[in-house]
């Protein structure tokens, strides 16, 4: 069973106490136009731990069902797991959902927390930390694809296969592009990983909530605090 999440960071500090005030008892009811059904929103099992702050968000979502010669509308409830991260001054939220649908939580936490859009960005792995990772785990990586391409009518290309930076593909491919997405196989954990330069995270080994949020911030979170650490300051 494949498990995907994404990471993602507040733009500026805020510390758990507030965060968790602003989101304990987050309820939002919307009637669904034409039919007498109401969407919930809600935000459930909140809990606190050292540096983190953990819950499940409870989404209704419409769907249509074919009954004999009509169709009838219905919600069906889905549930999401995030943990806000608190490390050196900055927080971290993972979402476990495939990108779109995390994206679209980071939003509505944003519009919660900071009460407007664009303040919870994507986490972002810089191409140089990427290359390095994959250096340090060449001997696990299975799939590498490159982005930022300069071939003309060529946008990715992608390694399949063991031992692949001992290739000469995966040398002249560096000429030419960055490492967008690898997988691994971990070492320490056994787990086979994929992960992107925008911190999307897929787990491709059996694996509980938990696990993938203490994978995401062992082993990914730190990739991130490198590259941002690594930018060059802004000029006022």
């Amino acid at each position: 069973m494949v498990t995907a999440g994404k990471i993602f960071r507040l733009d500026e500090y805020l510390p758990q106490s507030d965060i968790a005030q602003r989101l304990k008892g987050y309820r939002v009811e919307t009637p669904l136009e034409g039919v007498d059904l109401s969407l919930v929103t809600e935000i459930a099992e909140l809990r606190a731990s050292q540096n983190m702050l953990e819950g499940v968000i409870s989404r209704d979502v419409p769907l249509t069902i074919r009954r004999r010669d009509r169709t009838e509308i219905v919600a069906k409830t889905v549930d999401s797991v995030f943990s806000f991260v608190f490390r050196r001054r900055r927080v971290f939220l993972i979402v476990l959902e495939k990108k779109p649908v995390a994206n679209m939580v980071a939003n509505m936490f944003s519009q919660v927390i900071f009460l407007k859009s664009g303040r919870i960005v994507e986490a972002r792995i810089s191409p140089e930390v990427m290359l390095n990772y994959h250096n340090a785990n060449s001997d696990a990586a299975k799939v590498v694809f490159f982005d930022d391409v300069d071939i003309p009518n060529i946008k990715k290309l992608s390694l399949y296969g063991p031992s692949l930076a001992n290739t000469s593909l995966f040398t002249e491919y560096l000429k030419h592009g960055n490492i967008w997405y690898i997988v691994i196989a971990h070492r320490k954990t056994g787990l086979v990983a994929g992960i992107t330069r925008d911190a999307v995270v897929t787990i491709f080994s059996r694996i509980d909530p938990a696990s993938f949020i203490r994978f995401s911030v062992e082993e990914i979170i730190p990739l991130i605090e490198e590259s941002e650490a690594s930018k060059p300051e802004r000029k006022a």
